[in-house]
């Protein structure tokens, strides 16, 4: 996909159903707990909604003709499209921003969600990358 091209309804219409699911963790468990928790649970909530999810996806680096299998995971790839990075920190930096464009590129893929859980308004902890 090229970046001037709209984003598909259909991933808007999946991008929706993640932001509730985080919504439900959010508010059945409030902020405090570890990334790992969240992604469990956040996990479980997008099984629930019939979406097809995938935890700690293998991401490999092409450089210079080596292939680097080892070391990058996206914390989760839902419907095969939408890459979702999770955070539960005190603020989102600069470094976690550049960490999910990273994702999307090397991915091919044009939608992220960057969500942070501990936040006291789970809206506030929410943001929409797009390539």
């Amino acid at each position: 996909m090229k970046a001037n091209v709209p984003i598909p309804p259909e991933l808007n219409i999946i991008f929706g159903k993640v932001v509730e699911a985080a919504f439900a963790v959010h508010s059945a468990l409030g902020p405090g707990l570890l990334e790992s928790v969240y992604e469990i649970c956040l996990f479980h909530e997008l099984q629930k909604q019939g979406l097809k999810v995938e935890r700690q996806v293998g991401l490999a680096v092409n450089y210079d003709g080596l292939i680097l299998e080892e070391g990058l995971k996206l914390d989760m790839l839902v419907e095969n499209i939408l890459v979702l990075e999770l955070k539960a920190v005190e603020k989102i930096l600069p470094v976690h921003l550049a960490q999910i464009l990273t994702y999307l590129k090397l991915s091919g893929r044009r939608l992220g969600l960057l969500i942070n859980f501990n936040v006291s308004r789970i809206k506030d902890g929410i943001k929409r990358v797009v390539l």
